[in-house]
């Protein structure tokens, strides 16, 4: 009974002393924190084009909407959609019934007018009827002249017609356009940007267009005019810009990219992989090394280059970003470089 008891004491020291080592060991274990393993990268200020997009539709120079100044039945329209035309080209016939009237009307005031100024001459008429009849004759010279004008429709600008609203025969109201005219060389482009670049915006600036129709191929252009002012809702301020398009092959309602290229700055670029979006909002960080810790630095992005971002603000030229590893991370964390 005694070994028996002996034995039982012997073995409970045992198992305490083995489980009193263990804890220990457990207690080492976990007195260092493990550092998260980061991959990083260097970066530098590099000279990077300030170039800037923007899409326009392309727009005639000039668009004329050809109509009588009254209703009038249409003789004759000599052109068709597509047609290039030039200025004081006569476009469209009218009913010339009304001018022939008027014109036999004119006639005789003018008859008339001679005879009263001959009268004068000799004593046979007052002033006030000289006066009166000359008064008549630019009247009827007047009216002449504007049913003239209605009755035949000349070209007011040389371009090309993109619009036929009648046939011949029909009776023209006057409030839809009988032809629309348009110069199409050069054409224009509107662009709205945003003020920061207000003054960099000068007349004459060259600008590169493309157009979805041709792919790559460039057309150069050039700033014609910048609005005045901005809008205070938008913070923009409209552009003007020309492609002469001396060939043609620009057409209104085309859709074109516009790029302004503003010079070089010195920018510090990251690889995209160091771009962290916040979740809920629209800020971008990225985790700085320095030190055998990280910080967490918002940071404002400019351009997209390939693989890389170019930077407005939030690092440093020379420094190290953290390019993998960012998801175990925390402003200030401890971290070991993976090698």
């Amino acid at each position: 009974m005694k070994r028996f008891v002996q034995g039982a004491l012997l073995i409970a020291i045992v198992l305490f002393g083995s489980c009193s080592g263990g804890k220990d060991k457990d207690a080492a274990t976990t007195t260092g924190a493990v550092k998260p393993n980061i991959k990083v990268a260097s970066v530098v200020s590099r000279p990077v084009p300030q170039t800037q997009e923007y899409t326009a539709t392309v727009e005639a120079d000039v668009k004329n909407n050809i109509a009588p100044a009254s209703p009038v039945r249409i003789i004759k329209i000599f052109v068709e959609v597509g047609d290039q035309v030039k200025k004081g080209e006569k476009l469209v016939q009218m009913d010339a019934s009304n001018l022939k009237n008027l014109e036999l009307q004119l006639a005789n005031q003018e008859s008339e007018s001679n005879r009263v100024d001959e009268l004068f001459k000799v004593g046979g008429a007052s002033q006030s009827e000289l006066d009166a009849s000359k008064m008549a004759l630019d009247v009827k010279k007047t009216s002449y002249k504007n049913l003239l004008e209605n009755t035949q429709l000349l070209c007011p600008i040389s371009g090309i017609v993109t619009a036929r609203n009648y046939d011949d025969g029909d009776m023209c109201s006057g409030g839809t356009p009988v032809l629309t005219i348009e110069r199409i060389s050069p054409v224009k482009l509107m662009i709205n940007a945003s003020e920061m670049y207000y003054t960099q915006m000068k007349k004459g600036m060259k600008v590169k267009v493309k157009l979805d129709v041709y792919g790559e191929e460039e057309f150069e252009g050039m700033i014609s005019l910048v609005y005045p002012t901005i809008d205070p809702n938008t913070r923009t301020f409209p552009v003007e810009i020309k492609l002469q398009n001396s060939n043609m092959k620009v057409r209104p309602g085309m859709f074109a990219r516009v790029t302004l290229n503003f010079g070089e700055k010195d920018r510090v670029v990251v690889p995209d992989q160091s771009i962290i979006k916040q979740v809920g909002s629209g800020d971008r960080y990225v985790y700085v090394y320095k030190d055998g810790k990280v910080s967490y630095n918002k940071v404002i992005l400019g351009q997209r280059l390939g693989t890389e971002y170019e930077l407005i603000s939030g690092v440093e030229n020379n420094s190290q970003v953290v390019i993998a590893g960012q998801n175990n991370l925390n402003n200030g964390a401890e971290v070991q470089i993976e090698k």
